[in-house]
C-alpha cells in the first residue's frame, strides 16, 4: 500500500476548472452536441458579444493534451475573449438533453449537516446540527430541540471559500458506489490522488469519517423510553455497517478515534473488537435496518434524495481537505441520513483544529446552494466542476445583500408568504422578447371568456355549453369532500335566514300574497335547477333588496287600479323572461366586459354594508321590542289604572301593584314616569349572542394559520368555523333560558294566503290589456335582474379566484330567464345571483397547498368547483319545513351575527375598502401594497373618493322607496362615471387601480393602433433599430408590427468575482496550501482513472469515466446598418 501510496501521490495532478471529474464507467453514453442541438437551446435568439458553451467537445486525453498546449500558446487572445455568463451557462446546462436513463433526473433534496463531535469520554461521533427541505432548521444548543424554520442567511465570504473549495477541491461526479465505505475508499484515493490527503492520514481519514451517526430524533426518542437515565446511541456506528474489504486488510482500523493534543488518534479499547467485514447488503434480513425518523416523513416530498454534509475539525491535517461526490443511483447509506432516503449528494470538509465554525459556515453555504432551484437542477446535471462553479456564479449574481451595519446576522428571517418563480433565472435572459399588444391579449382573455359577441343566434350560448360540458361530470366528483360538507352548513343557515326575513318583509309588503312559504319553495326550485344547468353554480341564487322594493311598489300599483297583483305580476315575469332571453340570443352578456373593478367593487361593498347595516339594524329592533331597564335605582312613579275602577274597592293602594299583577289580575295598565314594561336580560343576552357569534366566526375562520394543533385540525375547524359558533352559541342560548327570538319557520306545506294556489290565472277579473301594460314594469325588471345577476358573476369569475373551469355569462342568464318564467307562473319570488353569498361561497370553497416542508407557507391553488354544495344547500332550505322543530330553537341574534360576519368577510379583499383604510393612515404604516408603490398617493386618494362619492349616492338612491327604484339604472350610470375617468387618469393608473375598459367601437381602437404605429415609425431614427442606453437592450421592430428586444452588455459576475480583492486572498491561500491542486497547473500526468490503475483492486476503485472537457467559443453578432 505504501508503494501505491507513493506513486498516487507523486502522479496525482489536478484538474482544471473546465476539466470533467472522474466519472463511473456504467455511463457509457457520451453527449456530443452539432449546431443543430445547440440552435435548439438558442431558438429564435440573438446573441450579442456572448459566448455559447459546448461548441468543442475533446474525449481523448490525447486530444486535451493539445488542446491545452493550443490555451497556453494562444493565452493573451483568450484573455481578451470575453466569457460566457454564468447565467447563460446555467441556461445551457439546464437545458442540455439527459442521458436518457433518467439518472440526471432533478429529485426533491432533503439536506442535513452534521459535525464531528467529542462526546463524553473522548470518543468522535458525527452529530446532527441542521437540515434542510426548504428552509433552514438547526438545532438549538442545549435544547435538545429544532428550531424554527428561516431563510438562510449566509456570509459572502463562506460563498467565497466554499467555490475556491469547490474550484482546488476534490470533485467525483456519477460515482457507482452503494455504501459509505465504498464511497469513502474512492474519496480518498482521489483525494490522495490529488494531493488533498497526504498518505498517512488516509486511515485517521477514513476512521473519522466512519463513526457513528446520532440523530436530534434518536435523542428524543431515547430519552422518552428511558427517562433520560441513558445517553447510548441507539444505532450502532456506520464504522460496523457494510465493509467491503476484509479484515486482514483492514486490520486493527476497527478502533474509534480519541483525541490528543500532539494531533494523533489512538484506538479506543472499547471498540478495539467490533469486526467491520459486514456488507451492508446483509442488512435487510438482520433486523437492524435503519428506519429513521418517519414522522419526519410527512414533510420530505415523494421522491426525493438526500445530500449529506459532514463537517468537523481533526488534529492530523494541516490544511482544510473538501471533497464533493454526486453518485450515480442514490444510495441508501445506514443511519447516515435522519430519514430513510438515500442520499445523491456527499460534501466533506474536514480541516485543522480551531476552524469549525468557518467550516460549519461553508457546510451551510453548500446545504443552502443545493436547496435552491436552480443550483440544485446544475448539480443534478453538471458534468464537470466548471458547471458547479458557472451555478455558484450564478447564485452570487441573484443572491441578495444585507448591509452588515444595519442587520444583525442572528435574527432568523421568517420564511416568506409567497415564494416568487425561479423560473426567470432558469429562461434565457438573451433571448429575444416579443413585445405583446395588451389590448389583445386582453381581448383574446375575454373570447375565452364568451364575453364577445358571436355574430349568430345564441352563439355565445352554444359556447358556453361547449365550455361546460368536458367538466360537467366533474362538478359532481370534485364536490365530494369534508370541505364541501363545511359549505354547505355554513351557507345552508346563511341563505336560509334572508330567504325567511325576505319571505315575512314581502308578506308585510304584499298582504301575504308571497311570503315565508313561497320563498322557502322559490329556493328549492331555484338553486337546485340553477345548480344542476348552470354554467358558474359557485353563484348563490337568493332574494335582493331591489326586487324586494320593485315588489313592493308593483303591490301598491295594483292596488290602487283594484287589478289582481298575481296576476299581473305574471304577464310582468313573462315578459320579462321573454327579454332576457332575446338578450341570450344577440349575445349581450358580452357587455359584461365594460363592467370592470371599479363599477363591481362598488356594487359588492354597498351589498356588504347593507349586510352589516341589517345585521345591527335587527339587533337594536330586538331591543326595542324587549327594552332593558337601565336606571333600576331611580324610583318609579307607575299607578295602574284598572279596566274597570268600580270593580275594585277605593282602599287599594295602586302606586305599589306591579305589571304582571295590574295587568293579569285588574286588566290594567302601568301609567306614569318610566312604568314601561322591561324584559330582563333578553336584549343583553341577545348582544352577547350576536357579537358571540360573530367573534367566533371571525377568529376560528383564521385558525389555520394560527400556531396551535396539526395542520389538519387547524383547517378542520377553519371549514367548520360558523358552524361551531352557531351550535356553541345557540347552546349558550339554551343553557342560559332566557327567552331570546327564534327562528320561525312555516310548518306546513301550503300558500300563505288562503285566496291563491300554486298555478296563478293569467287575467283573474284583469283586463286583457294589462298584459301589453305589463311589458313597462318587465323592462325595468330586466334590467335590475340583468345587472344584478351579471356583476355578481363578473365578481366570482375573478382571475385572482383562479377558477380552472370558467364561467357561463349566457348559459346563466338563460336559467335566470327560465326560472323566473316558472316562478310567476306559480305566484313564487323571482330569485337572482346574490352578491355577498356568492362571495362567501367562493372563500368557503377556497383550496390552499399543503404545507409539506417545514416554515412553507400555504399557496392559493384556487377554488373547489363543484354543483354539490349549491344543489344540497337549496334542497335542504326546501326540505326546512319538515325540520322545523330543530330549526326553531336557533336564536335570531346568532344568525344575525352570521350575517354581520358574512358582510365584514365580503369586504375582505376588495382593493376598494383597502384603499379606503390607507386614506386613515400614515404614509410609514400604510401595507406595501402593488398599487402603492406605482400610482402617486394623491392619485390613489382622488380615484377613492370618486368611488365614494358613487358609492354614496347609490346608498342614497337605494334607501328612499320613492328612488330606488331607479337603482339598477344607477348601475349602468356607474360605467359611463368610469369612462369619464379616462380624462382624469393616465391608462397606465387605470389599469392598476381598475381594469383596463375595451374601446366602444372597433373601428376607434384600430384608429389608435395605427396611430401609434405611425408614432413609432417616426421615432425610428434608423429605421430598423433602437437603442435604450439606460437599459442596455436593442429594440428590434419586426414586421408583423411586434417588437424584439436583445439584452446587451450584461455583467459577467464569473469576471467580477475573480477581480475581487476576497477572492484573489482566498485563491491565493488555496493555492498555496495545495501548490499540487492548482487549477492552472496541468504538466504533471494525472491519474483518476481505472486505466491508470497499478492493481486489479486499485482499478476497482479508481473506476471512473474518461474525462471530458468542454470550450467557450465566442460568437458575436454585429447588425449592421443598411
Amino acid at each position: 500500500m505504501g508503494k501505491n501510496s507513493k506513486k498516487m501521490e507523486g502522479g496525482g495532478a489536478a484538474t482544471s476548472p473546465d476539466e470533467e471529474p472522474p466519472r463511473d464507467p456504467g455511463l457509457s453514453q457520451h453527449h456530443s452536441y452539432t449546431n443543430e442541438d445547440l440552435e435548439g437551446h438558442r431558438a429564435h435568439s440573438i446573441y450579442v458579444g456572448v459566448h455559447v458553451p459546448g461548441a468543442h467537445r475533446r474525449r481523448s486525453r490525447h486530444h486535451r493534451h493539445r488542446h491545452h498546449h493550443h490555451r497556453n500558446s494562444t493565452k493573451e487572445d483568450s484573455e481578451n475573449r470575453p466569457v460566457t455568463p454564468p447565467s447563460q451557462r446555467v441556461q445551457f446546462i439546464l437545458g442540455e438533453d439527459d442521458d436518457g436513463d433518467g439518472t440526471h433526473n432533478s429529485h426533491p433534496l432533503f439536506s442535513e449537516m452534521e459535525t464531528l463531535t467529542e462526546m463524553e469520554g473522548g470518543e468522535l461521533e458525527w452529530k446532527e446540527t441542521a437540515r434542510w427541505v426548504k428552509f433552514e432548521e438547526d438545532v438549538e444548543e442545549g435544547g435538545e430541540r429544532w428550531s424554527k424554520p428561516h431563510v438562510a442567511t449566509l456570509s459572502l465570504h463562506s460563498l467565497f471559500e466554499l467555490r475556491s473549495f469547490l474550484l482546488n477541491g476534490t470533485v467525483i461526479l456519477d460515482m457507482d458506489a452503494t455504501s459509505l465505505d465504498q464511497i469513502a475508499d474512492l474519496v480518498l484515493d482521489n483525494m490522495i490522488n490529488q494531493g488533498q490527503l497526504p498518505v498517512e492520514g488516509r486511515e485517521k481519514f477514513r476512521d473519522a469519517l466512519l463513526r457513528k451517526h446520532k440523530h436530534l430524533y434518536e435523542k428524543q426518542k431515547h430519552s422518552k423510553e428511558n427517562g433520560n437515565m441513558s445517553r447510548l446511541p441507539l444505532i450502532r456506528s456506520l464504522a460496523e455497517i457494510g465493509r467491503n474489504h476484509s479484515s486482514s486488510k483492514s486490520g486493527n482500523n476497527s478502533a474509534s478515534v480519541i483525541s490528543h493534543p500532539e494531533g494523533a488518534m489512538e484506538q479506543s479499547p472499547s471498540t478495539g473488537s467490533i469486526t467491520r467485514n459486514q456488507s451492508g447488503n446483509n442488512l435487510e434480513g438482520s433486523g437492524n435496518e435503519h428506519k429513521g425518523n418517519t414522522h419526519f416523513m410527512r414533510k420530505i416530498p415523494p421522491g426525493a434524495e438526500a445530500s449529506n454534509i459532514l463537517v468537523g475539525e481533526v488534529p492530523f491535517l494541516e490544511k482544510p481537505a473538501t471533497v464533493f461526490v454526486r453518485l450515480t443511483q442514490a444510495a441508501n447509506l445506514g443511519n447516515l441520513t435522519e430519514v430513510p432516503v438515500p442520499t445523491r449528494f456527499l460534501y466533506i470538509i474536514m480541516g485543522p483544529t480551531g476552524g469549525l465554525p468557518r467550516y460549519h459556515e461553508i457546510g451551510r453555504a453548500m446545504a443552502t446552494l443545493l436547496s435552491d432551484e436552480v443550483f440544485h437542477d446544475v448539480a443534478y446535471k453538471a458534468k464537470n466542476r466548471s458547471h458547479l462553479l458557472a451555478g455558484i456564479d450564478e447564485f452570487l449574481d441573484a443572491v441578495t445583500v444585507l448591509p452588515p451595519g444595519e442587520w444583525d446576522p442572528a435574527i432568523r428571517i421568517e420564511p416568506p408568504a409567497a415564494i416568487p418563480s425561479q423560473q426567470p433565472r432558469k429562461a434565457k435572459k438573451d433571448q429575444p422578447t416579443v413585445v405583446i399588444d395588451e389590448e389583445e391579449e386582453e381581448r383574446r382573455i375575454r373570447e375565452e371568456a364568451g364575453l364577445t359577441r358571436t355574430g349568430r343566434l345564441f352563439g355565445g350560448f352554444i359556447n358556453d355549453l361547449k365550455r361546460k360540458k368536458p367538466w360537467y361530470l366533474s362538478d359532481f366528483v370534485d364536490g365530494v369532500s369534508i370541505q364541501s360538507v363545511a359549505s354547505f352548513f355554513f351557507l345552508y343557515f346563511a341563505c336560509l335566514t334572508p330567504i325567511i326575513t325576505f319571505g315575512g318583509l314581502l308578506g308585510e309588503a304584499t298582504e301575504n300574497r308571497i311570503a315565508a312559504m313561497e320563498s322557502l319553495v322559490a329556493g328549492l326550485i331555484c338553486g337546485v335547477v340553477y345548480g344542476f344547468f348552470s354554467g358558474q353554480p359557485l353563484t348563490i341564487l337568493g332574494s335582493t333588496g331591489p326586487v324586494l322594493v320593485f315588489e313592493s311598489i308593483l303591490y301598491e300599483f295594483c292596488k290602487s287600479m283594484a287589478w289582481n297583483y298575481l296576476s299581473f305580476r305574471l304577464w310582468i315575469g313573462l315578459w320579462c323572461g321573454a327579454i332576457l332571453l332575446i338578450l341570450v340570443a344577440v349575445d349581450a352578456s358580452a357587455f359584461v366586459c365594460y363592467i370592470t373593478r371599479f363599477t363591481e367593487e362598488n356594487f359588492a361593498t354597498l351589498i356588504a354594508f347593507i349586510f352589516i347595516y341589517k345585521a345591527v339594524e335587527k339587533v337594536v329592533k330586538i331591543g326595542s321590542k324587549y327594552p332593558m331597564e337601565t336606571k333600576v335605582d331611580l324610583p318609579k312613579n307607575c299607578t295602574c289604572e284598572p279596566g274597570e275602577p268600580e270593580l275594585w274597592p277605593d282602599n287599594v293602594n295602586w302606586t305599589i301593584v306591579d305589571w304582571h299583577e295590574c295587568h293579569d289580575i285588574y286588566n290594567g295598565t302601568l301609567v306614569g314616569d318610566r312604568c314601561a314594561h322591561y324584559y330582563p336580560d333578553v336584549y343583553l343576552l341577545s348582544l352577547i349572542l350576536f357579537f358571540g357569534t360573530f367573534l367566533v366566526s371571525f377568529y376560528l375562520k383564521n385558525f389555520k394559520t394560527a400556531t396551535f394543533f396539526p395542520t389538519k385540525v387547524r383547517q378542520f375547524i377553519s371549514d367548520f368555523a360558523v358552524i361551531i359558533a352557531i351550535i356553541s352559541m345557540s347552546g349558550l342560548d339554551f343553557a342560559v333560558g332566557i327567552h331570546t327570538p327564534k327562528l320561525e319557520v312555516p310548518g306546513n306545506f301550503a300558500p300563505t294566503w288562503e285566496g291563491r294556489g300554486w298555478l296563478i290565472p293569467p287575467f283573474n277579473h284583469n283586463p286583457w290589456w294589462s298584459a301589453l301594460v305589463a311589458l313597462v314594469p318587465a323592462l325595468l325588471a330586466c334590467i335590475l335582474i340583468f345587472m344584478d345577476q351579471q356583476i355578481t358573476a363578473v365578481i366570482v369569475n375573478r382571475k385572482e379566484h383562479k377558477l380552472k373551469k370558467g364561467g357561463g355569462y349566457h348559459l346563466d342568464l338563460f336559467i335566470v330567464a327560465v326560472l323566473i318564467i316558472i316562478n310567476s307562473i306559480m305566484g313564487l319570488p323571482w330569485f337572482v345571483a346574490a352578491t355577498v353569498l356568492s362571495i362567501n361561497h367562493v372563500n368557503s370553497l377556497k383550496l390552499e397547498s399543503e404545507c409539506a416542508a417545514p416554515g412553507e407557507k400555504p399557496r392559493f391553488l384556487g377554488v373547489r368547483e363543484n354543483r354539490l354544495t349549491h344543489i344540497f344547500i337549496f334542497a335542504f332550505i326546501g326540505l326546512s319545513v319538515v325540520m322545523t322543530p330543530i330549526l326553531r330553537k336557533i336564536p335570531m341574534p346568532v344568525l344575525f351575527g352570521v350575517f354581520l360576519y358574512m358582510g365584514i368577510a365580503a369586504l375582505k379583499g376588495l382593493q376598494f375598502f383597502d384603499r379606503i383604510l390607507i386614506m386613515f393612515m400614515p404614509v410609514k404604516y400604510q401595507p406595501d401594497y402593488a398599487f402603492l408603490r406605482q400610482v402617486p398617493l394623491k392619485k390613489i386618494h382622488l380615484f377613492t373618493l370618486i368611488q365614494l362619492a358613487c358609492l354614496a349616492c347609490l346608498w342614497i338612491i337605494k334607501s328612499f322607496s320613492q328612488t330606488s327604484i331607479l337603482f339598477p339604472l344607477m348601475l349602468v350610470v356607474m360605467i359611463g362615471i368610469r369612462k369619464m375617468l379616462d380624462w382624469v387618469f393616465t391608462q397606465r393608473e387605470l389599469k392598476i387601480l381598475d381594469d383596463t375598459l375595451p374601446e366602444f367601437s372597433r373601428k376607434k381602437r384600430l384608429e389608435s393602433e395605427e396611430q401609434a404605429n405611425d408614432d413609432e415609425d417616426d421615432g425610428d431614427v434608423d429605421g430598423n433599430l433602437k437603442k435604450s442606453p439606460t437599459d442596455g437592450v436593442m429594440t428590434i421592430p419586426l414586421a408583423n408590427g411586434n417588437v424584439m428586444k436583445v439584452p446587451m452588455n450584461p455583467i459577467n459576475i464569473s469576471e467580477e468575482v475573480n477581480k475581487s480583492g476576497v477572492w484573489k486572498d482566498i485563491n491565493q491561500d488555496q493555492e498555496k496550501n495545495n501548490p499540487l491542486n492548482s487549477p492552472t497547473k496541468n504538466n504533471t500526468k494525472k491519474r483518476g482513472t481505472k486505466k491508470d490503475a497499478l492493481n486489479e483492486d486499485e482499478k476497482k476503485r479508481l473506476s471512473m469515466m474518461a474525462e471530458e472537457e468542454e470550450e467557450d467559443e465566442g460568437i458575436t453578432i454585429k447588425v449592421m446598418k443598411p
